[in-house]
């Protein structure tokens, strides 16, 4: 697996990196095709035949060779025959029979789609590389005599004892020996929220330290580690393919078998059964070869899809592959992420009851105190005020419990949790109490504020949901859409954001491989769009129909999703969905009209009532058509 980010040496000059790259080796080959079609027209225009003999020289040349080379290793390899060969024949055909100019135009049309697939398949490599950059390279081991000693990661064993300090990332699943710190799981779970961690307490690979030092022993190897099964599990998502590339793969290989074999079939029915002469009867066959070639059906699906493409992005939808396009027309399922996704990933202020004095006294207090401390909590409390703070000496944090101070006379002040209170010896009135459970009931994490043994104020924090995720969730619906919820925080918070955004159905503290089963049995019901953006989304993201991601999420799920909303604004999946639907429907047509043309025109080639030159007109023609209906599509305007 390491070997899928170790790059190979790459050539310091400019065209040598262009030439290792598969994707800009294509698209410069595609390109060097193009001018040789150009060339070629505008020397036949001048009357000038050697520069156009080297013009269509050279774009067999690039055009062709590299897909000649590809067939011939997947008829040795493999023991099949594609399209790279029909596509390379039909060019041949159509040069010997005066028409070197067609030919040279299928294998331009041809090269930029296979350009177009590579580009689309190198994301699956750098899914795994982004992955891979959680885990550190190595860690600290405690030796039994008190020393430490920096392993690689492949080197730490079950048993092994960790010194992990604030800032890094631990590099193996573990519990806590000795220690109290707040761990960042978010990659892992979702949780918005730090995890207070003790001793006793498990720890994750690739989940990032807060602010206390600890000491983990090592439950299992690097290799077994969470880390490494979400790696796994989105390798094997990737690995499926959708429904569209199994049905061209099973019928790419007939239909070539068919028409390579259509074009000496004509030809002996024609000269020995018909009487025509030779020539006559080779010129038939080569006609109904260059009519039969894939070009228009071959150009039918790109053209829409990169018109789509350009106005999805145009407006902020980054579609990463015509397959995302079409399964998007076709979805009646989406399953939504919380954390970052429905909701904006950062927590805030929403409740404070004032037990006595004002509010903006016990704002001002609790943000005195709170911001010398970096947790996510006490950030959103001093966010929320703007004025200024009275000064607060003596701030000491108690890990997993709060923060305490002293005010300038002299008095204690504090706020943090239940554990807190208890340390410091204070009783919580009945009334107190069980309106902290009910702010807990509603998705809030609760904080007390105090000063001395007095509770002053109530506060509760919580990741807000999206403005406009409420709309977006109404509008899907109201298309038929079945909503889901999918998250790895805990089942309070994650129904409580659900009711107000109108999700019935919600499945709550899932672990990535959990939400990755779920996703895989919704696919079994209807075409699944998963909406998210966390590492932990990952597996998901691959194992749905479509993958989408925030523009704000992690690397890992930009890259391991099918479309990504550049501008972090939900509405824009509606646009997305709806431009989709126009984009089936255009290559759907596309398709229909090609194969149509094909069928037709094929017909009266073999009837001998098409000559070449009008059977190119035909082909061409209808190539040209599609590619203007799918050109339609750059008009189009994704609006939520």
């Amino acid at each position: 697996m390491n070997a899928l980010v170790v790059s190979a040496e790459v050539p310091k000059k400019p065209w040598g990196r262009l030439w290792v790259d598969e994707v800009g080796r294509g698209f410069f080959l595609s390109a060097v095709t193009l001018l040789g079609v150009v060339g070629g027209f505008v020397a036949e225009g001048l009357e000038q035949p050697t520069l156009q003999l080297g013009c269509w020289f050279l774009s067999f040349l690039a055009g062709g060779v590299p897909a000649a080379i590809k067939a011939a290793r997947s008829l040795v390899e493999e023991r099949k025959l594609d399209v790279d060969l029909l596509m390379v024949v039909a060019a041949l055909g159509a040069a010997s029979v005066g028409r070197a100019g067609d030919g040279a135009v299928l294998l331009f049309l041809f090269s930029l789609s296979n350009a177009l697939q590579s580009w689309a398949m190198r994301r699956t490599r750098r899914a795994i590389e982004a992955l891979m950059t959680l885990h550190p390279e190595g860690a600290s081991v405690l030796l039994p005599d008190g020393r430490e000693e920096w392993r690689p990661l492949e080197a730490l064993q079950p048993g092994d004892v960790l010194l992990v300090r604030p800032g890094e990332r631990f590099a193996a699943d573990g519990t806590v020996l000795e220690g109290y710190t707040d761990v960042d799981e978010s990659a892992l779970t979702g949780e918005s929220v730090p995890v207070d961690k003790r001793p006793g307490d498990q720890v994750k690979s690739g989940t990032l330290n807060g602010h206390g030092v600890v000491r983990v022993r090592v439950e299992r190897p690097a290799g077994e580690s969470t880390l490494a099964q979400l790696i796994r599990l989105v390798e094997r998502a990737q690995a499926s393919k959708s429904r569209t590339e199994r049905f061209a793969e099973r019928f790419e290989g007939p239909y070539t078998v068919v028409v390579l074999l259509s074009a000496p079939v004509i030809f002996a029915l024609t000269h020995f059964v018909l009487g025509l002469g030779a020539g006559e009867a080779w010129y038939r066959a080569m006609t109904f070869l260059v009519v039969a070639s894939p070009c228009a059906v071959v150009i039918a699906t790109p053209a829409a899809v990169l018109s789509a493409m350009a106005a999805g992005a145009r407006a902020g939808v980054l579609f990463k592959s015509g397959a995302a396009l079409e399964a998007l027309a076709q979805a009646r399922i989406f399953a939504f992420d919380k954390t970052g996704t429905l909701t904006e990933g950062r927590m805030r202020l929403v409740r404070l009851d004032v037990l006595y004095g004002s509010k903006d006294e016990a704002l001002a207090l609790a943000a005195g105190i709170e911001r010398y401390s970096e947790h996510p909590i006490a950030q959103a409390i001093v966010q929320a005020h703007r004025g200024p703070v009275p000064e607060v000496r003596e701030v000491r944090a108690i890990r997993g419990h709060g923060v305490v101070g002293a005010l300038a006379d002299g008095r204690q002040v504090w706020v943090g949790n239940r554990r807190l209170l208890k340390e410091l010896g204070i009783d919580l009135p009945g009334a107190l109490e069980r309106r902290l459970i009910e702010l807990e009931e509603q998705g809030q994490t609760t904080a007390v504020l105090g000063v001395e043994g007095r509770p002053m104020a109530l506060l509760g924090v919580a990741d807000t949901p999206r403005p406009e995720a409420a709309q977006v969730v109404a509008r899907l619906k109201a298309q038929g859409v079945r909503v889901i919820m999918l998250t790895g925080d805990r089942k309070v918070v994650a129904e409580h954001v659900a009711k107000q955004l109108g999700i019935e159905e919600v499945y709550a503290e899932l672990l990535p491989e959990q939400k990755l089963l779920r996703v895989q049995q919704l696919a079994r019901e209807g075409t699944v769009v998963m909406v998210g953006d966390g590492i932990n989304d990952a597996p998901a993201l691959n194992a749905a129909h479509v993958g989408v991601s925030m523009a704000a999420g992690s690397d890992v799920s930009l890259e391991s999703a099918d479309l990504v909303l550049m501008k972090n604004d939900l509405t824009r999946l509606v646009g997305a969905q709806r431009l989709a639907r126009d984009t089936a429907r255009t290559v759907y047509f596309n398709l229909a009209f090609a194969l149509s043309v094909i069928g037709v025109v094929g017909a009266f080639a073999l009837a001998g009532k098409v000559p070449l030159p009008l059977g190119v007109v035909a082909h061409e023609g209808g190539t040209v058509f599609v590619v203007l209906v799918g050109l339609r599509l750059l008009a189009h305007r994704v609006q939520g």
